[in-house]
């Protein structure tokens, strides 16, 4: 309720010019039956020509102004749900990217896919149908009102009948938005099985196992088909009941105006207006069945985009914390579990039999995951120092990095940084030519969604590229080299130690072309470090470290 509220808050303004036009296009609908009987009594009873005249006017004012407060009404009604709809959205995307690697942990793909697509626009749905359902309210009082005046018996049925039929509506909705929220946990993890099926298509095929997730998938969706069911059943009698109640509601308030007009306790105009009002009481009570409906829904919506809202990221600033001064360029970067120091303006290379190890460690520099604490720049944690700085003195170049969807030149310089010479000078670093030639519009060629038409290779080249120019203090590359040939990583490693001398740069590798530009090794064994010092001395005198460098059978224990 309170994300909910939170939304309505955020376009109060919208909502009350929809309000406002609700009320005064319902009410104005509410009006034309009393119009109406003040003209037959008045006018065609009482023989009054002026008076039949001056009603008839008075019919067209009020259906000249319905016709345009409901153009407006219905305009507001679909910005409000827009606007509700895409903040939903909004704020679930800035938060997927602030969660980063945290989000998938805890919520499936799947979940946060079905919030974007389904959920939202069910959250949007609450406020299309708010300006109509307060419309409702004031309509119906002041139906009620009219009645009471000019029957008191009609106006208490009309006045406490409609609340006892919303309340007989909460033993539909209860059960409703149970079996809602099982089709929405079934339908949230068919569509995560649908991505994860899709991102590893290539893999499946390769291996035989499409029928496996084929049968996976069709069994879900039979689940999904099944609890769909379930809702319909359920859906089916509050359909039914949105038009069954008001109906009998209607037959109820007729047959008491026509006993009474037959008594002659009302006259005939009043008659034709409690018979007007007959079917314009189907449009509010109608309103609020379907407020309740839309109500359930977006509660539910609610209740799963809170879910993902929850997850923290691993690397967030801690508010506990006082403020830490930024640390003066160029000190060490020390990692105190594994031992590792990072002199400033040196090229280290950190090799490790297992490479878990060092993409923790690069993790742990670039403080990412949930295991950042112990690392120091210049004396003062990492996770002490704000978030933005950490981002802008170290940048961590993963081992499978992503590209998206956008022109070369906005993949390499996502901020605009840098011009083309700039751009060009680093992809010759990243020995990244080849790449470029083969573009129709080089730097302003497209990149397709996660740059499925590059190869391995050519990704991983366009980023180091992206890490080059982000010209950071400290830059942390994972194996950087891994998916080019021998010729290439030649390359790439002697123009990368020229492009970065003076400069600090951490590479985690065990290939010997990139460590033979070293201007330190350091050597981990089980995480944590065993020895330390140039390429060649470790080769001359470690016979662990040779084996690692060399591909050997060495193994922990040894």
């Amino acid at each position: 309720m309170h994300f909910l509220g939170w939304i309505g808050r955020g376009q109060w303004r919208t909502l009350c010019v929809a309000i406002f036009f609700g009320v005064v296009w319902m009410v104005g609908q509410a009006l034309l039956p009393a119009a109406m009987s003040r003209a037959i009594d008045e006018g065609i009873v009482g023989k009054d020509s002026a008076a039949l005249v001056r009603w008839c006017l008075v019919l067209l004012g009020l259906g000249v102004v319905s016709a345009l407060s409901g153009v407006m009404r219905h305009r507001m009604a679909v910005t409000n749900w827009l606007r509700a709809a895409f903040r939903s959205v909004q704020l679930i995307g800035w938060h997927s990217a602030d969660a980063g690697e945290a989000l998938p942990r805890h919520s499936p793909t799947g979940d946060v896919v079905a919030v974007v697509a389904s959920d939202a626009m069910r959250i949007g749905g609450l406020y299309d149908i708010f300006a109509r359902f307060i419309g409702a309210i004031v309509s119906y009082v002041v139906v009620a009102v009219i009645l009471i005046n000019a029957s008191l018996p009609l106006g208490l049925v009309v006045l406490i009948g409609v609340p006892v039929l919303l309340g007989l509506l909460s033993f539909v909705v209860r059960p409703l938005q149970r079996r809602q929220a099982a089709q929405r946990e079934e339908s949230g993890r068919l569509i995560g099985l649908g991505a994860d099926t899709v991102a590893g298509l290539r893999v499946l095929r390769g291996i035989g196992g499409e029928s496996t997730y084929l049968e996976r998938y069709a069994a879900q969706s039979q689940q999904v088909r099944a609890s769909g069911y379930r809702v319909a059943g359920v859906q089916s009698v509050l359909d039914a009941s949105q038009v069954f109640l008001p109906g009998l509601f209607v037959l109820v308030v007729t047959w008491l105006g026509a006993r009474f007009a037959l008594q002659g306790q009302i006259s005939v105009g009043q008659l034709v207006a409690f018979y007007g009002y007959s079917a314009f009481l189907v449009m509010p009570l109608r309103t609020a069945t379907e407020f309740v409906d839309r109500f359930t829904r977006a509660h539910i919506g609610a209740r799963k985009a809170i879910t993902i809202l929850r997850v923290r990221a691993d690397h967030v600033d801690h508010p506990e914390h006082e403020p830490t001064g930024e640390p003066p360029r160029d000190v060490d970067l020390v990692d105190e579990r594994s031992g590792v120091t990072v002199t400033p303006g040196r090229l280290t290379v950190v090799v490790s039999a297992r490479p878990e190890d060092t993409v923790s460690l690069a993790d742990r520099l670039g403080r990412f995951g949930t295991e950042a604490a112990g690392v120091r720049l210049g004396g003062t944690l990492l996770t002490d120092l704000p978030v933005e700085v950490v981002r802008r003195r170290v940048v961590v170049s993963e081992t499978d990095p992503r590209l998206f969807t956008g022109t070369l030149r906005s993949e390499l310089d996502p901020w605009g940084r840098h011009d083309d010479e700039r751009i060009l000078a680093a992809l010759s670093v990243a020995s990244g030519e080849d790449v470029l030639e083969a573009l129709p519009d080089g730097l302003d060629s497209d990149v397709e969604e996660r740059g499925r038409s590059f190869s391995g290779g050519q990704r991983q080249r366009l980023a180091l590229t992206r890490a080059l120019l982000t010209d950071a203090d400290t830059l942390v590359l994972v194996e950087p080299t891994s998916a080019v040939d021998a010729h290439t990583e030649a390359r790439v490693a002697g123009r990368l130690a020229a492009a970065r001398s003076g400069r600090t740069t951490v590479i985690m590798s065990a290939s010997p072309l990139v460590l033979d530009h070293a201007d330190h090794v350091a050597f981990l064994r089980g995480g944590v470090l065993e020895a330390s010092g140039t390429h060649r001395a470790l080769m001359r005198d470690h016979p662990a470290y040779r084996a690692v460098v060399v591909r050997g059978e060495y193994e922990e224990g040894d």
